[in-house]
């Protein structure tokens, strides 16, 4: 076989040759030598099969493994010549502990030169004209996760700032990374030592995590990957590493495979500790994290509960900045109260002022997220008559009239619920557009809307003779006749409640 004209592969032989002729006669730590002739002899092997490879001598991972590896045969030869020497008063703890160390540098060695071998970059011809854009990117993707396993900080580092580029520039680049086994290294690196490759390399996971045909791949590492970003969140690590990690577990918490990993790696009092005192975007992320968690999970809400979530909830949100932040807490707080025990908990900790008072946000998401939390705590006669007090009834009333169906829907739900209070009926019978209004969500060209909350709000009032008449002369009779022939639940007793004004001529001219 040809040698590589390669000045480091020369002197790697040269000081492998060496080594080979002093270790036999050593005296001093026979045995730990013998282990260590028998590193040589593997990586001896290595370096051999590596020099096989045509790009040997062009390719700079090699030339930086081999300059590694020529540094640790020089310190060995140095070490091996002092051993033989029989004035040799070097302290025998000490050279136990250096003899240890260069072993446990040749297996890393033997390591490198095995990945770099089961890599493949070695047998890529390089970035040419001639290649896609696509190719370009796996042969770069390809290069920069390998040096991000061997080499030392400053090799890794610089890999790893060039893959987040890579990662940043388009989703395609991601799958392109993922597909070459970015992940595993990703969560292997969260382990590292070296706290700036440890956070990068959340940041790396963060932007797989926002590519959703990958996630897959995150959920396949499991309660690895969540044992690490959640030793990121304890650990210390600067605030935006923090929140970029508890950010990834909020996207894996969309997942129901993987929340049972989230219960054994105890995450949720991890979680809440960064509600109570991470960053806006941590705690955001945190709450976040748990209304994914909890999300139609009675067990998981009953357990953040007693971790002190309602309170924390409470906290962040007489904290908050602005209305838009309050999304996410609103979310939380409406996945919870679904639960009738922790509607209880949370109603009585004051939340429905705070509820209603979002009922005006400008900040939509946010307004129709406070309006479905007004239908979950408003479970008895007490809570429909303080939101009735508040000024909750005209507000919803002027919902019915907006564009948008989900905000339609959502307000027309929450009457449904107040309307049970006799004092709410007199409210909305006094409203203007409100019987109006809600005839017109019984249209069933009306779509992407429950019609039978309007329905049950029709029916809370329809003891009145007048609001029978007003329901008839807004047309809905003819809306109902329709629902009844769509089985519609409270269409028919409806329609029936309706007939006893005997103005059934109404419903022919409509």
């Amino acid at each position: 076989m040809k040698i590589p004209e390669n000045q480091q592969y020369h002197d790697t032989n040269q000081l492998l040759t060496s080594l080979r002729t002093e270790i036999p006669d050593i005296q001093t730590f026979k045995g730990k030598w013998s282990v260590l002739k028998t590193k040589l002899n593997n990586l001896q092997t290595q370096i051999t099969d590596l020099s096989s490879f045509p790009n040997f001598t062009t390719n700079s991972l090699c030339s930086e493994l081999l300059f590694s590896i020529t540094q640790t045969l020089t310190d060995t030869l140095s070490l091996a010549k002092s051993c033989k020497d029989p004035n040799f008063t070097y302290g025998k703890l000490r050279t136990q502990s250096d003899i240890d160390s260069i072993v446990a540098k040749l297996d890393q060695h033997v390591k490198d030169s095995d990945l770099l071998i089961k890599s493949g970059v070695l047998l890529e011809t390089g970035v040419g004209d001639n290649l896609s854009k696509r190719e370009a990117v796996r042969v770069e993707a390809r290069n920069l996760i390998t040096r991000l396993q061997i080499g030392n900080f400053e090799s890794k580092n610089g890999a790893m700032d060039s893959l987040l580029n890579l990662l940043q520039e388009d989703d395609k680049n991601v799958l392109i990374a993922v597909a070459q086994g970015a992940v595993a290294v990703l969560v292997r690196l969260l382990d590292s030592s070296c706290l700036e490759i440890k956070e990068k390399a959340v940041f790396a996971i963060s932007r797989v995590s926002m590519v959703d045909s990958s996630k897959h791949v995150l959920i396949a590492e499991g309660i690895l990957l969540l044992n690490h970003l959640l030793r990121v969140l304890e650990s210390g690590s600067t605030h935006s590493s923090q929140a970029v990690a508890v950010g990834v577990l909020r996207n894996l918490a969309l997942f129901h495979e993987i929340k049972i990993n989230f219960i054994e790696e105890n995450a949720v009092p991890v979680l809440i500790t960064v509600l109570s005192s991470g960053t806006n975007l941590a705690q955001e992320n945190s709450i976040g994290c748990l209304c994914n968690l909890v999300s139609k999970d009675e067990h998981m809400k009953i357990l953040v509960c007693k971790e002190g979530v309602i309170e924390c909830l409470k906290n962040y949100w007489d904290g908050a900045t602005s209305s838009r932040s309050l999304e996410v807490a609103v979310g939380l707080l409406l996945n919870l109260a679904s639960c009738r025990p922790i509607a209880e908990v949370i109603v009585s900790k004051g939340f429905i002022p705070r509820v209603v008072a979002l009922l005006s946000c400008e900040v939509s998401g946010v307004r129709v997220a406070a309006v479905r939390a007004v239908y979950e705590l408003t479970f008895s006669t007490k809570q429909r008559k303080e939101v009735g007090e508040a000024g909750c009834v005209p507000t919803l009333v002027k919902m019915l009239d907006v564009k948008a169906a989900e905000e339609k829907d959502a307000a027309a739900k929450a009457l449904s619920s107040i309307m049970q209070y006799a004092g709410n009926r007199r409210i909305f019978r006094k409203e203007d557009r409100g019987m109006i209004a809600t005839v017109q969500l019984l249209d069933p060209s009306v779509l992407n809307l429950e019609k039978k909350y309007p329905i049950l709000v029709l029916l809370s009032i329809a003891q009145s003779k007048k609001c029978r008449r007003q329901m008839v002369a807004a047309g809905a009779g003819a809306y109902l006749h329709k629902l009844v022939e769509m089985d519609i639940e409270g269409a028919k007793k409806l329609l029936e409640s309706l007939g006893r004004n005997k103005l059934w001529g109404v419903f022919a001219r409509a």
